[in-house]
């Protein structure tokens, strides 16, 4: 595959980091510590067409591809997870799904305003006992004349309760389907729910230990109505669609991380050259100098890992497993170097004002978020033919 960027491809990610440099990072610590998402940043990324990149110009998209979407994904979590993370579920879990799978009549109803930015979407698949293990949904919709009635709960449902939310697709147990082997299992579709929707109820948000921007919920739904034409793809397999964004979100989520893991390395570097102690640099110790060292390593394996998995995508090849390498590799190196940068930085990297201390709270999710790092090893197993 090219690792090298196109003039293009280089030019966006410019274009994103300079905006990344000059209007979110000055930003960043008001907001994180305020706990809001800055809808003015979300609209000027919105102008900008960032959550367009991936879509045709029919929608108002740029007709860019999914390897561009994760630079600005990159670029942006540089400096500010939180703001990266909005990007990649806002495109990848909220508009990818409708325009994927939607009706010709949905795609005209959501995609011009979700693709312009003025509005966001999320997907309901997470619940109390269900994530990895999506068969044990409990959220249930049944047919009731021409309307679903839905009742069930969510957990932590990224961009869920923005002031533009405008739907969340959730998955639910429609019925039941019989195996070969004569047993059943039960039949997941996926449903959008418009927000507003009477018996919708979106949660206070969660006090977490980082990404303090991004909009996370509860949600729950009680005898929630929505009409049939709501369903989202064919009934039952709501699952299996989802699996097929959350693929290609594993890719967007490691660009997400080689961006915290750089952000990190620019923090290391600039203090370890202008830190003096006895007399001269910190960097001028070979410790100091060898930690930044395997923390640029670090980076550039992240990087080549999910370049190789979106190339891919791009080029329509098989690239799950990729996904899942690019997922692993990229995440622990962002938690590696969000702990190394803290260690340099010393107690001003333990100040919160400081970009290194956001990272080193921000990173532990990228070990969990969008599929666990135990579950990319199981992924990863499996195509080496270990039953995991």
């Amino acid at each position: 595959m090219d690792y090298l960027l196109s003039d293009d491809e280089q030019r966006l990610y410019d274009d994103v980091c300079h905006f990344a440099d000059t209007v979110v990072a000055p930003a960043a610590y008001d907001y994180d510590t305020e706990r809001r998402l800055p809808m003015e940043i979300i609209a000027q990324m919105g102008e900008m067409g960032l959550f367009g990149l991936p879509y045709p110009v029919e929608y108002g998209g740029q007709g860019k591809d999914y390897m561009q979407l994760c630079l600005a994904v990159e670029a942006l979590g540089r400096v500010d997870q939180s703001i990266g993370v909005t990007l990649e579920a806002g495109v990848g879990l909220g508009i990818m799904p409708i325009y994927r799978n939607g009706t010709d009549e949905q795609r005209a109803e959501w995609l011009p305003d979700l693709v312009a930015g003025r509005a966001l979407a999320g997907f309901g698949l997470t619940e109390a006992e269900a994530g990895s293990d999506a068969g044990a949904t409990k959220t249930t919709a049944v047919l009731d004349g021409d309307e679903w009635v839905i009742n069930g709960s969510k957990q932590f449902i990224t961009n869920s309760g923005t002031p533009i939310t405008s739907l969340v697709t959730i998955t639910a147990v429609t019925g039941e389907s019989t195996r070969a082997d004569g047993s059943t299992k039960k039949e997941l579709s996926s449903i959008i729910v418009p927000t507003g929707t009477p018996g919708f109820t979106v949660g206070a948000p969660y006090d977490k230990v980082g990404w303090h921007t991004s909009d996370t919920h509860p949600l729950t739904l009680t005898d929630v109505r929505v009409p049939a034409s709501n369903l989202l793809g064919q009934r039952g397999r709501g699952y299996a669609d989802f699996l097929q964004s959350l693929d290609e979100g594993r890719i967007a989520f490691a660009a997400l991380a080689t961006g915290a893991a750089q952000g990190c390395l620019d923090e290391a570097v600039r203090y370890a050259k202008t830190r003096n102690v006895f007399g001269s640099p910190i960097g001028s110790h070979q410790h100091i100098a060898f930690t930044i060292s395997r923390m640029q390593a670090r980076v550039q394996s992240a990087r080549l890992t999910w370049h190789d998995a979106a190339r891919k995508l791009v080029a329509g090849r098989p690239f799950k497993t990729e996904a899942s390498i690019a997922k692993l590799v990229a995440g622990e190196a962002a938690m590696e170097n969000a702990r190394a940068a803290t260690q340099i930085w010393g107690g001003y990297g333990f100040l919160n004002e400081n970009a290194v201390a956001r990272h080193y709270r921000d990173s532990k999710i990228l070990e969990i978020g969008e599929g666990t790092t135990e579950v990319q090893l199981m992924i990863i197993a499996r195509e080496l033919g270990f039953a995991a």
